[in-house]
């Protein structure tokens, strides 16, 4: 058997590429955190942030207007876009990420189930070490093990709108500028806070 430290690292490379990112290794050593991906001042990691590089936002507004009626929203996946209502009247739209070709975002009929600005994902996060190291950049706790001598590290969901009791929600989050999610809704941060202090439990929600 060739030692792992003989094995060329352009090899090594490209099998990990083959293998896809859904597939988990443990490893002693330590990952850079994933873009999209950064550490607060608290250590939590944190899905908050829009890619540097990705597409200018050329979607969003909130006007704030009282509307006619009680809040509703519209998510469109083929559009990336959710419109937020107030009876008839249009009052904000949101540039989204929703979930990617294995994690898709539930189309139907839903209303907000739970708010919870400062939410930790109970599902996808990272392995961590006991300096607080990744070691495991992104990982999902139903498949993939724990690397020995880490622990669970919940990614850090701001604003949070609970859509289903399984894990689906709006919140803010990374936006590369297409489906990306593994099956949330992410929204700018400040969308997300426009939409998180307008709608209450029990907010109808349509995706389509």
């Amino acid at each position: 058997m060739v030692p792992p430290t003989r094995i060329p690292a352009a090899f090594l490379a490209l099998s990990l590429a083959l293998m896809g990112s859904s597939c988990q290794i443990p490893s002693a050593t330590t990952q850079p955190i994933p873009p999209g991906v950064t550490r607060g001042a608290d250590g939590s990691l944190s899905y908050d942030t829009v890619a540097p590089s990705g597409p200018r936002d050329t979607i969003s507004f909130w006007d704030g207007s009282a509307g006619d009626g009680p809040p509703r929203i519209h998510l469109s996946r083929a559009e990336q876009t959710a419109y937020f209502f107030r009876g008839s009247h249009l009052v904000g739209k949101s540039w989204l990420s929703t979930g990617d070709a294995s994690h898709q975002t539930p189309a139907g009929k839903f209303t907000i189930l739970q708010k919870n600005k400062w939410h930790k994902s109970s599902r996808y996060g990272a392995a961590v070490d006991s300096a607080g190291n990744v070691v495991v950049a992104e990982l999902d706790k139903k498949k993939d093990p724990l690397p020995p001598g880490t622990q669970y590290e919940g990614a850090k969901v701001t604003n949070f709108m609970r859509l289903t009791w399984d894990g689906v929600g709006m919140h803010a989050g990374f936006l590369p500028g297409y489906p990306a999610s593994h099956g949330c809704i992410r929204m700018p941060m400040q969308m997300s806070e426009h939409f998180f202090n307008a709608v209450e439990l029990g907010t109808p929600v349509t995706v389509d």
